[in-house]
């Protein structure tokens, strides 16, 4: 996800980072080069064989406007539909990171303090887990400083690494119960921030293996290219070599758009645009050392308290 100040006009306007138009440069010089040829075409008729192109020439730019107004109705529907893809899966993962601080925080202070870092510990692998398994990378890595061995080696054998950590975090939230660390209205609670995570997991996934409807996929491409193959013919008679440079913005106005909404679709890649699962994901581990941290440095203040209280 590329960080930017809404405010600054001109830097926005002058990058090139992050633009959907650089992906498709080489179909806008394509269109562009299709144009030219075109109306050099034109040119050759009309002014060295004095041929009337007319009937090459015959569609009327009003006519040609009805074929736009339906792209751009297509068009609005596949950005609305790619971003609200975008923002469901930015949703899920708020919802993924206030149920690990969730978790996190009251397993901690009911637990012992090793076994509360060992929850946090959990809580850390699983948003590593997820992330990895979102960007398509079914493996144990980048886990070995939060999951015991038993774990990882555990989510070898699972098709989706996440629900390995989640039966773990379930398993240990078993036996602080079977220990009598915690009653059943905590393990409750417990198990409902649990099932927030998994919900929220199969959000992201939903979005990841659903892609739209291939036959509004190919319809967009389809009338793009059929809108752009008949443009010069419909304004070269008006516009002359200018048809050229009026392609080249057409076409990257349209195909800048269609390239955004392909890249957005899927808000889990490692594209620019996409959601910065990264620095997620290493909030949720700040966020619960930092639980964990705390509730030791009550306990080692608590101690040291002790002697003080029995020497008065």
């Amino acid at each position: 996800m590329i960080t930017y100040d809404r405010y600054n006009w001109r830097s926005i306007v002058c990058s090139l980072r992050g633009s959907a138009v650089s992906r498709a440069s080489g179909r806008i010089l394509l269109m562009t080069l299709f144009a030219i040829g075109v109306q050099s075409i034109h040119e050759v008729e009309t002014t060295w064989l004095g041929i009337n192109p007319s009937a090459f020439f015959g569609l009327e730019p009003v006519q040609h406007a009805v074929l736009g107004s339906l792209l751009g109705f297509l068009l609005v529907f596949r950005m609305n539909a790619s971003n609200s893809r975008y923002w469901e899966g930015r949703s899920h993962w708020g919802q993924i990171i206030n149920a690990s601080r969730n978790l996190a925080r009251a397993g901690i202070e009911h637990s012992e303090p090793q076994q509360g870092a060992e929850l946090a510990d959990l809580v850390a692998g699983y948003a590593i887990s997820l992330r990895r398994s979102l960007h398509g990378e079914i493996d144990a890595l980048e886990t070995e400083p939060f999951l015991p061995e038993a774990v990882r080696r555990e989510i070898a054998h699972f098709g989706n690494p996440p629900t390995a950590v989640a039966a773990a975090i379930s398993e240990w939230i078993a036996q602080r119960q079977r220990a009598g660390q915690v009653d059943s209205q905590m393990v409750r609670h417990l198990e409902d921030q649990l099932s927030k995570l998994v919900d929220a997991q199969g959000g992201c996934e939903k979005i990841q293996k659903t892609p739209l409807p291939f036959v509004y996929v190919v319809m967009i491409k389809q009338l793009i290219v059929v809108y752009l193959l008949t443009l010069p013919i419909a304004v070269g008679d008006h516009c002359g070599w200018w048809s050229p440079v009026l392609m080249a913005i057409v076409a990257a106005g349209l195909f800048g758009i269609e390239e955004a909404s392909v890249e957005i679709e899927d808000p889990f890649g490692k594209e620019d645009n996409c959601l910065d699962l990264e620095t997620y994901s290493l909030g949720i581990i700040r966020d619960t050392g930092q639980l964990a941290a705390r509730r030791l440095r009550r306990l080692a203040k608590l101690h040291e308290q002790k002697p003080a209280i029995a020497a008065v």
